[in-house]
């Protein structure tokens, strides 16, 4: 089984309580699990630390999303043990910081992930945070068993492709339609959020809104 597992914490040094900031009117990891609900997957799931799990709960419920707990720091062990208790084949790992993902993009690698069995599979040249990471549950059990460094731990993902001798490694260029490196999509900091709000808004009414080519798109008309 496939699931998309978030990642989400209350506390931000950068933006505090980012997760639950309004972005037209419902809380920002609300947005983000939104958009992720097309793409597709067999079970969704929102995994934060213990002192998330009240705020998070009803939004989750209201998404579809299951809800786990795990190490705040250690989000390398947060995504093993879902992995174990949800008996997941392949995570699509996503973060609470992006509302703007490509959910057509998301699609399209995790296909390609399939497709190849990769162990780890991303796309480059995306704007930062349109992305997302198809992984292996068992590369991912093995790299909770092994990576060390606090950096590997709380990243998830960087002892698998920094390790290409022990892993099936697939991170193409992203085809040219969502090509646009140098725009942030990301919310990070105050700056980030209130872009973010603008975007949203023009993105409301479009009939794609969560397809990479008009984020784009709407972007450039709006910041350019």
């Amino acid at each position: 089984m496939t699931a998309i597992v978030l990642q989400a914490r209350l506390d931000s040094s950068r933006l505090p309580g980012k997760a639950l900031l309004l972005l037209d009117g419902k809380p920002l990891v609300f947005r983000i699990m939104e958009a992720l609900n097309h793409v597709p997957a067999g079970l969704r799931i929102l995994a934060c630390p213990e002192d998330s799990v009240c705020e998070f709960t009803p939004l989750a419920e209201k998404c579809g999303f299951k809800i786990i707990t795990g190490p705040k720091d250690d989000v390398l062990e947060r995504y093993c043990g879902t992995i174990r208790h949800f008996s997941i084949k392949r995570v699509i790992r996503a973060t609470a910081d992006n509302p703007f993902v490509f959910t057509d993009a998301a699609a399209a690698i995790n296909a390609e992930a399939l497709a190849l069995n990769a162990d780890y599979s991303g796309y480059s040249g995306l704007p930062e945070g349109a992305g997302v990471e198809s992984v292996n549950a068992a590369a991912l059990l093995r790299a909770g068993n092994e990576a060390s460094l606090p950096y590997e731990r709380e990243h998830v993902c960087p002892f698998l492709y920094t390790h290409p001798e022990l892993f099936s490694l697939h991170r193409p260029l992203a085809p040219i339609r969502w090509q646009a490196s140098g725009i942030r999509l990301t919310v990070d900091t105050q700056e980030d959020f209130e872009i973010a709000k603008k975007l949203y808004t023009a993105l409301k009414n479009e009939e794609q809104r969560y397809h990479g080519p008009i984020i784009i798109r709407k972007y450039t008309e709006i910041f350019s």
